[in-house]
């Protein structure tokens, strides 16, 4: 059924939640399993003081480490699976980075974390995984997280 699973991870808990059930998956279907981490680079230029960000390289470098940490993170959990990942870090816009990355690897599903929250905070801030959602043709599957709040 799958042939091509996208996990689309930024290191949080949520994205954690979601790359165990990307790796179960793959392991399931016998299923190539690709990780991508995107840089939004909108995010590099507006906040300053982050630890990701700190880095004597400049926030960009802070940023793409993250990136690789978490996708060697992946990495290690699939292959403790018997799965191979192809990890990869990209910057850009998170939502058309992801959306292009799997029409170009022609995924069979997308597999993103979300933390669980109200309707309100939502709209107010929005969330890439709606967005997402919205723009992709390609099936998707989300994992929700429960905030601590």
């Amino acid at each position: 059924m799958y042939d091509r699973i996208l996990l689309a991870t930024d290191g949080t808990v949520a994205s954690e939640n979601a790359s165990s059930h990307a790796i179960e998956l793959a392991a399931t279907h016998d299923a190539e399993l690709h990780a991508l981490y995107v840089v939004d680079e909108n995010i590099y230029t507006a906040y300053s003081g982050d630890e990701y960000l700190d880095s004597a390289e400049g926030p960009e470098h802070g940023l793409t480490e993250h990136g690789r940490e978490t996708l060697e993170a992946v990495r290690t959990d699939a292959e403790d699976r018997g799965i191979e990942v192809t990890t990869t870090v990209q910057h850009g816009n998170p939502v058309e980075t992801i959306t292009d990355y799997a029409d170009e690897h022609d995924t069979n599903l997308i597999v993103l974390g979300t933390k669980h929250r109200s309707a309100e905070y939502r709209a107010l801030l929005g969330s890439v995984t709606d967005r997402v959602l919205r723009l992709t043709s390609h099936p998707a599957l989300v994992v929700k997280t429960e905030t601590d709040s």
